[in-house]
């Protein structure tokens, strides 16, 4: 018989977690810790819906451990940590084992946990009364929830014996009772409160593990949300977030063929910045010996010290600037009070000129680079803006209602929004892994983005839709898989 995978000894904290798992956590940094103990935690199973990833829950199952935990859509924060099998993880509460005892031949190895006396009387204490959930099939057994603040148990319980009118601690206690099967780890006074806005209410704690218990003084605050003004409104990075935790010099200027600038029906309207820029999705590549070399001769209070051309990659605040020498940034919104930008004077000094957003979306190419960033874009007063949870279809038409009317002729304008075919999964190395299909005047665009599996068939392949200021990165599914901003 095969020992089960267990882990080290996982302390509960009600409300917060268990071990190194902390509520509130971004998908990005749990993901990131397990994967980097194989041993450990040798499967992973990471279950999301591939027509809609980015509004439903995201599910990481780890079955040798016997843990389930559920993230939020929108924010990849995580919600809740199910422990389901107890015979695979070493739980402690207080100094005191949850599950008492351990593997013998009178007590096998189960996924049974402890028993309603152990939790009320050694573990937890007194609490309110639970709820008693019915069996849902042919089941003997329905489901008695015990909870309490941050944390709840639920144990099999015969139908046959429930009563309204029955005191719970003497029934649970009875033989009517089985040991809990399942426990919930949660932020709340308990289940039932916390049930309905388990997916909505705002964390307690950060998303990066190592900023609890951290002095602010000592390292950078955590992005929430990036609100896209236009006109070229930029931060500055090493005073707002620290160094970055890698450095790419190289920029891939193949797409830089299909600038729609020039002579002809394809020329631009006056002043309306409609290039569409170089596109060097960095952190595809940024892993690399020339990254580690800039990144250890970086100096963070001597910005003279980047390479010229670099992107800085902050895969912790899920985004990436690209630094290079000073450009005319994107124009402002027409409908906004800002004035469109002026050509910035001839300058030695590096600036950001573009600040890649990525959307970590599960199924994508990228995913798990970069922790997910948030954005919001306020074209005008009269309407909710935009969000990254936007399906690119509403997106598109709204920006397109924007601009129109500041394209130079309608073949400017179809011209512009034929979307590239951009391939991420071809080849091994850093060079080959970024291929861009076909052209702008090469794709509609018409029909539907959804596979049968809702993804991209395995290639990568998505595509890139620009407007002034921004490019979009798209799924088939209609995810906004990353966005550009210059």
């Amino acid at each position: 018989m095969t020992t089960p995978n267990t882990t080290p000894h996982a302390q509960i904290i009600p409300g917060k977690g268990l071990g190194f798992i902390i509520l509130g956590a971004s998908l990005h940094n749990v993901l990131t810790r397990v994967k980097s103990y194989p041993q450990t935690y040798p499967a992973i199973d990471l279950a999301y819906s591939s027509t809609d990833p980015l509004r439903k829950p995201v599910v990481l199952q780890l079955p040798s451990n016997g843990l389930r935990l559920r993230f939020d859509g929108p924010d990849q924060r995580l919600r809740l940590i199910e422990v389901l099998d107890f015979a695979r993880v070493n739980l402690v509460y207080k100094n005191q084992d949850v599950v008492k005892g351990g593997k013998s031949a009178e007590q096998p190895v189960s996924s049974h946990g402890p028993s309603f006396r152990h939790v009320y009387n050694r573990l937890f204490g007194p609490s309110y009364p639970g709820e008693y959930v019915p069996p849902v099939d042919q089941s003997p057994y329905g489901t008695y929830v015990l909870s309490y603040p941050g944390i709840a148990f639920s144990f099999p319980l015969q139908h046959s014996a429930w009563s309204d009118q029955c005191d719970f601690v003497a029934l649970l206690s009875s033989s009517a009772a089985l040991p809990a099967t399942s426990m919930s780890i949660f932020q709340g006074s308990s289940w039932p409160e916390v049930r309905a806005k388990l997916f909505t209410q705002q964390p307690q704690y950060p998303r990066s593990s190592a900023l609890i218990g951290k002095s602010r003084d000592s390292l950078a605050d955590e992005l929430e949300e990036w609100h896209i003004l236009g006109a070229g409104k930029i931060q500055d990075l090493i005073a707002d977030f620290g160094p970055p935790d890698a450095i790419y010099r190289k920029n891939d200027r193949r797409i830089s063929i299909h600038r729609a600038t020039g002579g002809g029906d394809l020329g631009t309207s006056p002043g309306r910045g409609m290039d569409i820029p170089d596109v060097d999705h960095s952190s595809t590549n940024s892993l690399t010996d020339e990254s580690d070399d800039d990144l250890a001769t970086f100096n963070a209070g001597d910005p003279t010290s980047l390479p010229a051309e670099c992107f800085m990659n902050y895969f912790h605040h899920g985004f990436d600037a690209f630094i290079s020498y000073p450009t005319t940034p994107g124009p402002a919104f027409p409908a906004s009070d800002l004035p469109d930008p002026s050509p910035p004077p001839p300058s030695a000094q590096l600036t950001v000129t573009k600040i890649v957003l990525h959307g970590n979306v599960p199924g994508s190419y990228p995913f798990n680079r970069h922790r997910r960033s948030r954005w919001l874009l306020p074209l005008d007063n009269s309407r909710e803006p935009l969000t990254s949870e936007s399906p690119y279809d509403e997106i598109s038409e709204r920006l397109r209602a924007t601009w129109k009317g500041t394209y130079a002729n309608p073949t400017e304008e179809r011209a512009l929004q034929r979307p590239m075919v951009l391939n991420r999964g071809w080849g091994d190395s850093p060079e080959s892994s970024v291929e861009f299909l076909g052209g702008w005047e090469e794709s509609t665009g018409k029909g539907p983005r959804t596979g049968a599996d809702g993804q991209d068939g395995g290639l990568g392949n998505t595509e890139l839709f620009g407007f002034p200021g921004l490019l979009f990165e798209v799924l088939k599914n209609g995810a906004v898989s990353c966005l550009t901003v210059y």
